[in-house]
Parts: C-alpha cells; structure tokens; sequence
C-alpha cells in the first residue's frame, strides 16, 4: 500500500529502490527501506544513518573509559570533564559557530543563521541540521580524547578556558582545511573520518599538555575499575561506528566497506597488542586488549572508506603493534600520558593517514565518490601528500597547545596544587567523590 508524506526538504529528485513506497506530497514516491544515492538525494535512511552515531553514546562511552582507567580519587574529575566538552560544546560553541568555523571562509552560518528545515547539507544527502549536529559530535569527543592525558593535574577553570581556545585554534581550523574544501583538501588530503581532524591533532595536543603540565606528584594507582574500562570501550566501539561509517553520509558500498573495516581493524589491533603485551609482560592481559582495540579503532579511521577489508586487516595488525611500541617508549622516556592519548590517538591517526597513502584505492571507493589510489596502486604523490599532512597538523597543534597552555597560565594558574593533587581533584576542587570510599 501507500501513504502520503509531506518533507520540509526537496523531494523530487528521491528514487524509490526498494519494494513498498510512501507517495509524496510533490507526486513521487520514497523506497520503503532506501533510496538510491545519486548525487543531490536527500535520503531519509541516509539522515537516519548518520544520526545513529548516538551523539552522546560515544561521549559517553569515552567518559567511562577514561574515569575508570584512573584511580577513584580522580573518577569524577575525569569524566566531568569529558561531560564539559559535550556540554559547552553543544551549548555554545558549535551553535555559535555554525555547521564549521573557516578559517579562510566567513562566518555566515555563525548561530545557525540561514539553516532552515529545508537547507541541504553540503554534499546534499541529508539535511544540514542533521550534518551540523553530526560534525558536532567530533567537536565535542576530540577535546575530550585530550582530557585523559593530563588527568588529576589541571585546574578546572583553566581546564574550560583551554578547551575553548583549543576548539578555536586547532580544532575548527583541520575541520576545514581537510573537510571545508580548505587548502589539504585541495591539496588532496584524504581523511574519511577523522585521522588528522580528530585523533593526530588530540594525541599531539595531549602530549604537549604533559610537556607542560610535568609529572603528577602522586603516583597513579593504575585503573580502579577494569570490568568499566570494559564497559566504556566498548560504548566507545560501538559510537565509532557511527563515525567512520556515518562519514559517508549516505547508505551505499562504501558505507558498508567502512563499518567492517571499522571492525576488521579494531579487532586484530587488539590481538596483536594482546599477543606482544603478552610476549612481553608474560602475562595475557585484559587491559591491553582493550587498549589495543581502541588503538585499531583511530588508526582505520581515516582510511575506513578507501581500503579494503583485507588492507584492514593489515592496518589493525600494525595499529596494535606500533601503538603498543609507542606506549613502551613513551614510559621509556617517562611521559607521564595517564591513558596512552599520544601512543594510542596520537600515534594511531598518523599511522592511520600514512597507511592511507599507502593501500589507498579507488578498487574500494571509485574516483567519481572521492576515491584515490595509493602508494601501491601507483600514485607515489598522495603518499607523500598524506606524510605532509600529518606532520603539518602535528606541528601545529603541539605549537598551538603550548602556546595556548602558556597564555592561560598568566591568566589562572593551570597546574593544580600539590595538596589537592594528594587529596584528589574531585573532593579539592569540587567537592563530591565518584564514590562513597575511595578506591
């Protein structure tokens, strides 16, 4: 049977691919589970698809990773500020700036001004306050990711002040230089999901934070909670999803290449971080699995849509042994990253943008959707091109963090005092506990 609809965006290009149709007010007719995802289609599916990103899930479940992975005392301190990031994201920032700050473009979309119902995103599948709110969970989540590195040793007040600029200076800049159609876009820089715009740029920002924020005073315990860790990780798994195959903004191959590889890669990092922790430590250890799944989850992300699963298979194998390395030289040198951001986000996204330029190819995304071939399918440049842009965005966001960490000093101190460190951030600083007795 049929049933009539009325849509607040254009209809009339919509093409009905499944059995079962919805007659539309203009006289066409909308497939029952899909739509075809010719260019200028504004799908209901696709709309849909995106939006299952569970914009809080992710958040959330970084939230729980983090607060669990550090002792009680700095639970609540931990996942407050993560919360933080989602909450003065949402209600400030992104509204205020629009779908995308362009560093060289305007602001003509600053609080939202000109987006109505019918407005269409930018690559014209689903409406632009699904896209806006979309682009608004990578705001809120990248920032957060930085959160775990300097744990139990920056004040709060300089916390948010930090988290304003950094979004400003570092954040909204990769967003348009790589998907705003800004220079390494026309470079052509390749990112489907966040490689550079999210994971590089936090796991730099996060070891300059540790550069300048020093060592804690008080010697971590380690995780209060491994069972949370767990729990945590895997909302965050399940978030990524979201990510990676969301980016496509539509439902089609790609969509599907990249929610598998999205998989494929997380779980064969976790093995191998599993198997050489394991070889090392001789002990087979839960904690690393987890960390390992994780490392798997941002190296495949900038190369989720571009590769093929086998590849996928590759690049989570690698993820899990190098990040692990990484993790190692990290201690070797005593960087004191609470939760591994550099070794795991840091490392992981650059070493997801370099293995782009290597197994990049347009066999898994065809040229006419955005696809490119890689290192090994005879394109040398884009190799070099992504090298480029990962060291590019690494630069500026460790300048940028030291730079911004150095200014809000003069303004209110960063580091906590030593007292408070000892006694716990969340019963110095704000005067509640994660829980009834420390852990």
């Amino acid at each position: 049977g049929t049933a009539t609809m009325s849509l607040p965006f254009t209809t009339s290009n919509l093409v009905n691919v499944s059995t079962g149709t919805l007659a539309l007010s203009n006289g066409g007719t909308l497939g029952g589970s899909m739509v075809a995802n010719s260019p200028g289609v504004i799908s209901l599916a696709s709309g849909t698809f995106a939006m299952v990103n569970n914009l809080t899930l992710s958040g959330t479940g970084a939230a729980q990773l983090n607060g669990a992975t550090v002792n009680g005392l700095a639970a609540g301190d931990t996942v407050r500020a993560s919360v933080a990031a989602l909450t003065l994201n949402t209600g400030t920032l992104s509204p205020a700036a629009g779908a995308t700050i362009k560093v060289t473009g305007n602001l003509n979309w600053a609080g939202l001004r000109g987006i109505t119902l019918s407005t269409p995103s930018p690559n014209d599948t689903i409406p632009m306050l699904v896209f806006c709110a979309y682009q608004m969970m990578f705001a809120i989540i990248t920032p957060a990711l930085i959160t775990g590195a300097f744990t139990n040793r920056i004040t709060f007040k300089a916390y948010m002040l930090f988290l304003t600029a950094w979004l400003i200076l570092v954040y909204f800049p990769f967003v348009h230089m790589v998907w705003g159609g800004g220079i390494l876009a026309q470079w052509g820089v390749k990112d489907f999901a966040g490689g550079i715009v999210v994971h590089n740029i936090a796991g730099i920002a996060a070891l300059a934070s540790i550069f300048y924020v020093g060592k804690r005073k008080v010697p971590d315990r380690g995780p209060h909670s491994i069972p949370l860790v767990a729990l945590g990780t895997g909302l965050l798994w399940f978030g990524w999803y979201g990510f990676n195959a969301g980016s496509e903004f539509r439902v089609d191959s790609t969509t599907a290449v990249a929610f598998i590889n999205t998989d494929i890669a997380a779980s064969f990092a976790a093995i191998a971080w599993l198997l050489v922790d394991w070889r090392v430590s001789k002990k087979p250890k839960f904690l690393g699995l987890l960390t390992g799944a994780v490392a798997g989850l941002a190296t495949i992300t900038p190369a989720a849509g571009y590769v093929s699963p086998t590849t996928a298979v590759i690049i989570g194998s690698v993820a899990g042994v190098v990040c692990y390395y990484a993790c190692a030289l990290k201690n070797k040198f005593g960087w004191d990253d609470a939760l591994d951001v550099w070794g795991v986000h840091g490392v992981g996204g650059f070493l997801g943008i370099v293995l782009l330029g290597v197994f990049a190819s347009t066999a898994w995304n065809p040229t006419a959707n955005g696809g490119v071939n890689g290192l090994l399918a005879g394109n040398p440049s884009f190799f070099v091109k992504q090298l480029a842009a990962g060291l590019f965005s690494s630069v500026w966001a460790l300048i940028f963090t030291l730079g911004m960490l150095w200014i809000i000093d003069r303004i209110t101190p960063v580091r906590v005092e030593d007292a408070h460190e000892e006694l716990g951030l969340d019963e110095a600083i704000h005067g509640e506990t994660a829980y009834a007795e420390g852990l």
